[in-house]
């Protein structure tokens, strides 16, 4: 996948820039959700099976995501590279612009409120959590709940 031109801001909005593949990669990272059924089912924005099978293969292709193999009859479960991961902090920026700039409901404003308050350091544990559970990385030592379990104990809604 070849950008248009040598610029790192196009050649990241090639990638990331359409309207679902950085919704797609919220939903992976915050809503755990690895699976296709899983993603369609559960985007709050009604994401349509076409585009969702487009996007997982755009993102898989600029290696963001890996699609693990899967036997006759089995879901191919997707997994973040250490590129996607990378993409969390671009996620937490547009969630705090959209805090600040657009309207939206309460309910779910919530988590990105609750990122908000807890600041960039819970953002690096978050990014060493999903590590952890996506590409099998050993878990860092941790006083108390990690990262996804404070966020889920504090009452944030699930996406």
């Amino acid at each position: 996948m070849e950008p248009r031109s040598g610029c790192p801001t196009n050649a990241a909005v090639e990638v990331l820039g359409d309207r679902w593949s950085l919704l797609v990669l919220r939903d992976v990272i915050f809503g755990d959700r690895r699976y296709f059924r899983a993603l369609l089912t559960g985007s709050a924005e009604g994401i349509a099976s076409n585009i969702l099978a487009d996007r997982l293969v755009r993102l898989v292709e600029a290696g963001i995501l890996t699609r693990g193999t899967a036997a006759r009859g089995q879901r191919a479960r997707y997994s973040l590279t250490e590129a996607g991961i990378q993409t969390l902090p671009i996620i937490y920026a547009l969630g705090n612009w959209g805090l600040d700039w657009r309207p939206g409901s309460d309910e779910l404003r919530s988590r990105q409120r609750f990122m908000r308050d807890e600041g960039p350091a819970f953002i690096e544990e978050l990014m060493d959590e999903l590590r952890e559970r996506h590409l099998g990385a050993p878990p860092k030592p941790r006083h108390g709940p990690g990262p996804m379990e404070r966020l889920a104990s504090s009452g944030q809604p699930a996406m």
